[in-house]
């Protein structure tokens, strides 16, 4: 049995890079080198469908039939990049989106509300949703918010593993920055979704004081259940339940479980009963974290996404309940925050 629809919240796909291509992200790093690398950058993905290549975890290609899907396509950008830099590699990347976006036109329509997406399901299309991980694309410039707005950016993740001009990543133990509380309530004020994935505890605290409008966590699991900081605590699950917020289970094997074993479906099953247990059912949605970690061998490629459905309801869900989590939390949500 397949779901009426599926949407996931965060995918790297578009931004994944084959190991031909790393070498210029490396030399983008290189003020001797920039140049000439961003030039090749630039011809090799205006060369590359990279939404649509054969064997990764995500292709437009491989959607099954029947499943009206929506996918968030993350552009990741890099921690460690100067503000010049990060300005650039988001350019280069947020012009391929639009590009494939034209190439890719029969199979995928770029969207910003539940409206579009909607009406892309209409015509038989999945839906593609603009999405940035790590907010050192605005490099330290309210003014840049306006900049992703009109590029379509729907969401942007507040940072990486590290220290950006708003905040601090799991890896690090400051909180949010001055510029960081402005920005959030510039991002809320230009319609796009703030992503709380990432952000260490310090960070989620300072938000919380921050935030006006319900938020995201594209890609985060339950520390209780797997105890990565990565993940969430509970007090932050039931917080982000009362607020009305979203968040997409991810399926990196490094967030499902501990130990040194492979992860397997069942661990994902512990951390939908876990966020179930702590009211956050509502909340509950798909952040695959495609193409951009380890996931578990059950959930490599579309098919084995849309597989989830039946799989839940194995496990004792209603058709209710595996309908939020595959893809009516998702859309609810996006309804909920307009525009």
């Amino acid at each position: 049995m397949l779901p009426y629809a599926l949407v996931d919240l965060h995918c790297d796909t578009l931004t994944a890079l084959t190991a031909e291509d790393a070498p210029l992200l490396d030399a983008l790093r290189d003020p001797a080198r920039r140049r000439k690398a961003a030039a090749s950058l630039t011809d090799r993905i205006q060369k590359v469908d990279t939404l649509n290549l054969p064997g990764r975890h995500f292709s437009l290609s491989a959607v099954p039939e029947g499943v009206r899907w929506c996918q968030c396509c993350a552009i990741f950008v890099p921690d460690g990049l100067s503000q010049e830099e990060a300005v650039t590699y988001y350019d280069l990347h947020q012009r391929n989106f639009h590009r494939q976006m034209d190439a890719l036109a029969e199979l995928a329509a770029p969207c910003r509300t539940a409206g579009e997406v909607e009406a892309a399901w209409e015509q038989g299309k999945a839906a593609a949703i603009l999405t940035v991980e790590n907010g050192s694309a605005l490099a330290g410039s309210l003014d840049r918010v306006e900049v992703l707005a009109q590029d379509g950016v729907r969401m942007v993740t507040l940072t990486w593993n590290g220290e950006n001009e708003i905040g601090s990543g799991n890896v690090t133990d400051h909180g949010l920055s001055p510029f960081g509380k402005e920005a959030i309530r510039e991002l809320e004020r230009h319609g796009i979704l703030a992503d709380v994935s990432h952000l260490n505890d310090q960070s989620f605290a300072d938000f919380l004081e921050v935030s006006q409008k319900p938020f995201v966590a594209s890609h985060s699991n339950a520390r209780s259940v797997c105890g990565h900081k990565r993940n969430l605590t509970d007090t932050q699950i039931r917080e982000m339940a009362a607020r009305g917020c979203l968040i997409g289970l991810n399926y990196s094997q490094d967030f499902l479980r501990t130990g040194d074993r492979p992860a397997v479906l069942d661990d994902l099953y512990r951390h939908v009963a876990h966020f179930l247990e702590l009211g956050a059912e509502r909340c509950l949605a798909l952040g695959s974290d495609a193409d951009g970690t380890d996931v578990l061998p059950g959930l490599d490629s579309p098919e084995r996404f849309a597989g989830l459905y039946q799989y839940l309801l194995e496990r004792g869900l209603s058709p209710l309940q595996a309908d939020g989590i595959l893809w009516k939390n998702a859309m609810d949500f996006l309804k909920r925050s307009g525009n």
